[in-house]
């Protein structure tokens, strides 16, 4: 069951769009607080608020923080969006938000019968640091490009969690963002992940759609109990509509644990038991050794055979990351640390403009 206990706000840490995070006393202690604006106003100093402890009392990494889940002080709180579709349904923290495909969204008329993407690349992610090396390198080669990133509800739900995501929206590498599913808080709301790539073709007119979950993956050391298996649906979906989908490995020759070696298990079920679609691979052309490692595990699992495997040499991706200022890591591990996680998800944005301007990717 969680865990919830009360305390009062004594200072405001921090506040951007959709989030703040607080500092609240606890009995003789000092708790940090996230809240989300979607679910209430940010407290006052001084006012009693109600925490959602659990994560941080059992100590886990995923969730691992406290959550502001009500004001005490505010008695009525919040606003009708105007939408009429509710995510977190059915739970105590159920919303209603404005989806795009609603008959009450403006959008709507403009996705009735949309269903074909009409070749538009989707770039699809196991972990949600993949998506700064993917889009920067899109901006990289085309800045002029519009790049739509999709969240879905895989991991956290509320995109405003993502500190990543807001840094990239500021330096323009995303120019605007989709929420599917539960997921909540983008700037365009869709109810799946299917209709979330039609309202980035239709409503963003974005030129390439990056997929990925939010912060927040999940392990359990099984073949295919890992939030990773949302790349394979992603990719399926893409294909489905008419994109070209684009999947981006991850590798780590830094990471100590085994099944997360040269191509981590998480892309090689998801590629394998979840991707439906035939898909392309981007491989980033490492090393020879490395290289090897990752080819040979390709073909061992069964994905060269029901993909297409593209090499792409992705070696600028640490110094575009540099360029464009944006301090990204993985696992704790830096860019310098596990230059071949980035320069995989690198070789993914890089592959999507290829496709665009018809380039041969074998070149």
């Amino acid at each position: 069951m969680p865990r919830f206990v009360t305390g009062k706000v004594t200072k405001l840490l921090q506040s951007r769009d959709g989030i703040y995070r607080v500092s609240v006393r606890v009995g003789r202690k000092s708790r940090e607080a996230t809240g989300f604006t979607a679910a209430g106003q940010p407290p006052k100093v001084g006012d009693m608020v109600v925490l959602n402890s659990t994560a941080v009392d059992m100590e886990l990494g995923t969730g691992g923080q406290d959550f502001v889940l009500w004001n005490l002080e505010r008695k009525d709180d919040g606003a009708a969006t105007g939408g009429h579709v509710m995510k977190l349904r059915y739970t105590p923290w159920q919303l209603d938000t404005m989806v795009a495909e609603a008959p009450e969204s403006p959008h709507h008329k403009a996705l009735i019968d949309a269903t074909s993407l009409e070749g538009m690349p989707v770039v699809v992610c196991g972990l949600h640091s993949q998506i700064a090396p993917a889009v920067a390198m899109l901006k990289h080669v085309d800045p002029d490009l519009r790049v739509a990133y999709l969240m879905t509800d895989g991991a956290a739900l509320p995109i405003a969690h993502s500190d990543l995501v807001a840094l990239l929206k500021d330096k323009g590498l995303i120019d605007a963002t989709v929420t599917s599913g539960h997921a909540f808080g983008g700037d365009y709301e869709s109810v799946n992940m299917h209709s979330g790539l039609m309202v980035a073709s239709e409503v963003v007119g974005a030129d390439v759609a990056v997929v990925s979950v939010g912060p927040g993956i999940v392990g359990t050391e099984t073949a295919l109990g890992h939030t990773g298996m949302e790349q394979g649906a992603a990719l399926s979906a893409a294909g489905a509509l008419g994109g070209r989908p684009i999947a981006a490995l991850r590798v780590s020759f830094a990471d100590k644990r085994e099944r997360h070696q040269g191509v981590s298990h998480h892309s090689l079920t998801a590629l394998r038991f979840g991707a439906l679609s035939r898909s392309t691979v981007a491989v980033p052309d490492l090393e020879i050794e490395r290289l090897t490692k990752v080819m040979e595990q390709l073909a061992e699992s069964g994905v060269a055979e029901m993909h297409d495997l593209r090499i792409v040499d992705a070696w600028e991706t640490k110094e575009v990351l540099a360029k464009f200022e944006i301090p990204v890591t993985t696992m704790g591990r830096s860019v310098d640390e596990d230059v071949e996680f980035f320069e995989a998800a690198g070789a993914a944005g890089l592959l999507a403009t290829r496709f665009l301007y018809e380039v041969d990717e074998e070149e």
